[in-house]
C-alpha cells in the first residue's frame, strides 16, 4: 500500500484490509510514520511519535486490528509513557498505569503510536501552549484547529492516522471537529469510563472519546470504548445492540429543534446560519418535523459554572504540583491558568455546593425547554476557525480570569451547555465556507441515546458526503 492510498481509508476500512490479508499492521505503522514525517513539521500535531512504534506488540485483533492511533496528551494514561498535559508544570511526568480507555483501545487492536498536542491543562479552545507551541490547522496554517483536542484533530485531518483520542469538557471534541472537517462525538455522561484515576472528571461535565472522519468509525469506536467499570459514578443504560448495527436501522420520523439564533455574545456568521437553514430544510425533506428552539439559559449562567469548575480545580492542582516537586508560578503555568488558579484559592467549602446547585438548575431548565424534541440541530461554533492567539488563548498575557471565562463562554456558546446537561452531541462537517474552511453542525440527542444520533448522522453523511473535501496539508498529496 502506498501513502496516497493509506490516507483515503478510514479506520474501519484499514481494519478490513488487515483482516483480508491485504496489508499488515506493521505496514500501517510504517505508513503512519511516513505520513507523520511528511506533514507534522508544518502542523505540529504530534509531540512524540514513539521511537519503538514499529516493534510495540499491541493486539492485532479486535474491531480495529492494527489500525494506527494517537492519544491526546491529556487524560489518556498509558503505562510508562509521558503525559505532560501541555504544561511545564508536568514536564517529564510518566504514567504509572493504563487508563481503562487505553486498555480498551489496545484490546480492540488500535495501535497507539504517540502523543498529540493539547493546550495547557485543556483549558483553552485554541491550539497553542508555551510548552509545545502552535498546532496549525491543516486547512489553513494561520488558523487554529480548536482545542483542547487540537493535535488529535490536526493529525486526523492531515492523514497521519484515521482516528485519535479526544476529550470534551466544554466543546473540546466538537470544536476541533467543526474547524478541521471531522466527525466529533461527545458521548452521554457515563457512557465511557474515565477510570481508574479520573472516573468523575469535572463531576461528569468532561467525557472522553475520539476524533475520526466517518460516521461508521464513530459507531465502531462507541462499541469499543463504551461500558461500565467498577467505581464509575454514573451507571448509564447500555445499548440493546451494537452501535455499528444502528447503521442499518431506520431512523423514523423525528421532532427536530432548530437553533437559528445566537446563544451567546459572539455573533453568528451568515455562512454558519445558512448551513443551519440548509440542513434544517434537508431534515424536513427527509420527513422530519422541524421547529425553532430558543436558548434555554443565560450566557452568564454558564460562565459562572465554568469559572466555578476551574475554581474547584485549585486544590487538586496544588497537590499535583507537590508531587511534581514544582511551585505554581509563571515559570510553570501560563498567564491565564495562573490567574484562574489564584482565583480559586482560599474559597470557602460552601462554594462547591453553590457550583453544584448552579449545575443542577441549569440542567433542569434546559431539560424542560428541549423535552419536546428528539434531536436538536445547532451550529457547532458561531464562526469558522479563528486566527491563532487572541483572548481565547490561555497564553494571553493581560486578560483577567473572569474576562477569559466570559469570552470563552461567549464563543463556545452552543457546545458547553450540553456538557452540563450530559447529553450526547456530535459535530458533523456538513458545509464549507467561501474561504474553503469547514463548517461543522451539531446534532444533540436525548440523554443516553447515541443510537439515534448515529442513524441521523448516517443519513446526513449519505445526503451530503464530505469525504471529497480535503485540507491543503494532507499526507500523500503533492
Amino acid at each position: 500500500m502506498r501513502l496516497s492510498e493509506y490516507v483515503t481509508y478510514d479506520a474501519t476500512g484499514l481494519a478490513s484490509l488487515v483482516r483480508a490479508g491485504e496489508v499488515t499492521p506493521l505496514e500501517l505503522t510504517c505508513l503512519a510514520r511516513q505520513a507523520h514525517d511528511e506533514v507534522n513539521s508544518r502542523i505540529n500535531a504530534v509531540i512524540e511519535f514513539y521511537e519503538d512504534a514499529e516493534v510495540v506488540s499491541d493486539s492485532d485483533t479486535g474491531l480495529f486490528n492494527g489500525v494506527p492511533f494517537l492519544r491526546k496528551d491529556l487524560g489518556f494514561a498509558e503505562a510508562g509513557r509521558l503525559e505532560e498535559k501541555g504544561s511545564r508544570l508536568f514536564r517529564g511526568r510518566r504514567c504509572e498505569a493504563d487508563s481503562y480507555f487505553m486498555r480498551r483501545a489496545r484490546a480492540a487492536g488500535l495501535k497507539t503510536l504517540g502523543r498529540t498536542t493539547a493546550p495547557e491543562l485543556g483549558r483553552s479552545g485554541m491550539s497553542e501552549s508555551i510548552l509545545n507551541g502552535i498546532t496549525a490547522n491543516p486547512w489553513n496554517l494561520e488558523r487554529t484547529t480548536g482545542g483542547s483536542s487540537s493535535g488529535s484533530a490536526a493529525a486526523v485531518a492531515a492523514g497521519i492516522v484515521p482516528i485519535a483520542s479526544a476529550s470534551d469538557g466544554g466543546g473540546s471534541i466538537r470544536t476541533p471537529a467543526a474547524w478541521c472537517g471531522l466527525v466529533g462525538l461527545n458521548p452521554s455522561r457515563g457512557r465511557i469510563s474515565g477510570g481508574p484515576n479520573d472516573q468523575d472528571s469535572w463531576f461528569g461535565l468532561s467525557r472522553t472519546f475520539v476524533l475520526c472522519r466517518t460516521v461508521r468509525d464513530m459507531a465502531a469506536a462507541l462499541d469499543v470504548f463504551s461500558g461500565i467499570h467498577p467505581g464509575d459514578p454514573f451507571r448509564i443504560i447500555q445499548p440493546t445492540r451494537a452501535y455499528v448495527e444502528e447503521l442499518l436501522q431506520p431512523t423514523g420520523t423525528l421532532r427536530v429543534g432548530i437553533a437559528r439564533t445566537e446563544w451567546g455574545a459572539v455573533g453568528l456568521k451568515p455562512e454558519i446560519l445558512e448551513a443551519v437553514e440548509s440542513t434544517a430544510t434537508l431534515l424536513q425533506e427527509m420527513g422530519h418535523m422541524v421547529d425553532d428552539v430558543e436558548p434555554a439559559h443565560e450566557p452568564a449562567e454558564y460562565s459562572r459554572i465554568l469559572l466555578g469548575m476551574y475554581d474547584l480545580d485549585a486544590s487538586g492542582l496544588e497537590s499535583a504540583a507537590r508531587v511534581m516537586g514544582r511551585p505554581i508560578n509563571s515559570d510553570t503555568l501560563e498567564p491565564v491558568n495562573l490567574k484562574l488558579h489564584e482565583h480559586g484559592r482560599g474559597l470557602p467549602l460552601s462554594y462547591a455546593a453553590d457550583v453544584h446547585e448552579a449545575v443542577r438548575k441549569m440542567r433542569l431548565r434546559i431539560g424542560e425547554a428541549i423535552e419536546p424534541f428528539d434531536i436538536l440541530l445547532t451550529p457547532t461554533m458561531p464562526s469558522m476557525a479563528l486566527p491563532h492567539g487572541g483572548i481565547y488563548s490561555s497564553t494571553h498575557p493581560t486578560i483577567s480570569a473572569v474576562e477569559y471565562i466570559e469570552a470563552d463562554a461567549a464563543l463556545y456558546q452552543y457546545v458547553g451547555v450540553f456538557n452540563v446537561t450530559g447529553q450526547p452531541s456530535v459535530s458533523l462537517p456538513l458545509a464549507q465556507g467561501a474561504d474553503g474552511l469547514p463548517i461543522g453542525l451539531q446534532i444533540v440527542g436525548r440523554f443516553g441515546d447515541e443510537a439515534r444520533l448515529i442513524r441521523v448522522a448516517r443519513d446526513l453523511e449519505q445526503a451530503r458526503p464530505w469525504s471529497g473535501r480535503l485540507p491543503k496539508i494532507r499526507a500523500g498529496i503533492r
